[in-house]
């Protein structure tokens, strides 16, 4: 008998929002910081809707300040960013939150900085570890759009999903007649922000 493929279907009671270091001192030198923020913070605010659980990292705080407030942290007190200096967001502190849900974490959606660094670091540690990773490429940048490209070329061929912002919500919710639909319809009702993604495309002289 053929072994059943992996589809990587998400399901919001067995998935666990991942917000990568996007802090202050990041704002100058990330391409499209200001979308990616906007499209991670759709993310996160639909997530808390369906009841999810969100880790939030942050790299060296003490030299790179704290999350920007466009996130959105400040709407969510149970949230408690982590810090840490290694580049990969799962952190012994990390491994115990996941253990300690109610019910087993199968899948993650991750969403951060940088996308060839702490965003590859991280879904390669969780691939590892038997985890199915969607990473949301509109709410995922690096200082170089080149570095942004491989490092989502890396993490696609090492196993992780690659998909975006409203795939992930909607295929979170799963159905219209889901009873936290109609809210988290509001989030997307306008288009996410232009993140720079089609200069990524085969072909493009530009990157």
């Amino acid at each position: 008998m053929a072994s059943a493929c992996k589809i990587g279907r998400l399901f919001s009671s067995e998935t666990s929002l991942f917000l990568c270091d996007m802090q202050e001192k990041f704002r100058q030198t990330i391409q499209y910081f200001p979308q990616i923020v906007t499209v991670a913070s759709r993310v996160l605010n639909a997530a808390k809707f369906l009841d999810m659980p969100v880790i939030v990292t942050e790299q060296y705080p003490k030299g790179l300040g704290p999350s920007v407030p466009e996130l959105g942290l400040q709407n969510y007190p149970d949230i408690k960013p982590i810090a840490k200096t290694q580049f990969s967001m799962m952190t012994s502190e990390v491994e115990s939150f996941l253990k300690s849900q109610k019910q087993e974490i199968k899948s993650v959606v991750l969403c951060g900085i940088e996308t060839h660094v702490c965003v590859q670091g991280t879904a390669l540690s969780l691939l590892e570890k038997g985890f199915d990773v969607h990473v949301v490429v509109d709410a995922c940048s690096s200082r170089s759009m080149v570095d942004r490209m491989f490092g989502f070329e890396r993490i696609k061929a090492s196993g992780a999903w690659l998909t975006t912002s409203e795939s992930v919500i909607l295929g979170l919710v799963g159905d219209a007649a889901h009873p936290k639909f109609k809210e988290v319809q509001k989030i997307i009702w306008d288009s996410a922000p232009d993140t720079g993604l089609l200069t990524l495309l085969p072909g493009k002289k530009e990157y």
